[in-house]
């Protein structure tokens, strides 16, 4: 199987099926399956095919599609809700933070909503950056945010 598309589809099957927590077990995974591939072809077909790591309560982290976060993964994690703590304002930015290891999960649950006023979201290991259009109200973004995550508090 040397195509592109095919490997892709087939890593893309893998993490929809299997609990994979590194490059080094998906490149055995597939080696197994008569594929070669090296960590920095993974680490480029994970960009294109928007794979995220993310925390498992059982196997550290693993890797998921990000499609699919925010439907069957997330109930799948121990209530990803209560990793997010809480949310500041300064001008149009909003942080929000998240128990270590959380903030990319959780980011794409936000981004996923694709709220208009929210322009974007940055993601660390435990404090998610929203970036809101210059005319979002604050109060409708922690609305918006505590709907999402009933357990977030507003700290000034």
């Amino acid at each position: 199987m040397g195509n592109k598309s095919e490997r892709l589809n087939l890593i893309k099957r893998i993490v929809g099926e299997e609990l994979i927590g590194s490059q080094e077990d998906l490149i055995v995974r597939l080696a197994e399956l008569g594929v070669q591939a090296t960590q920095s072809t993974l680490s480029r077909d994970f960009k294109e095919i928007n794979i995220s790591k993310m925390p498992h309560p059982d196997k550290g982290y693993i890797y998921v599609l990000s499609e699919k976060l925010g439907s069957d993964i997330v109930t799948n994690v121990a209530n990803i809700g209560d990793a997010v703590l809480s949310i500041k304002f300064s001008h149009n930015i909003a942080v929000i933070a998240t128990k270590s290891g959380y903030a990319s999960a959780i980011s794409v649950i936000i981004d996923g909503r694709k709220s208009k006023d929210i322009i974007g979201s940055i993601a660390g290991d435990n404090n998610i950056m929203l970036i809101l259009h210059e005319n979002a109200v604050r109060e409708d973004v922690l609305a918006q945010m505590q709907q999402l995550f009933p357990a977030l508090i507003y700290t000034e």
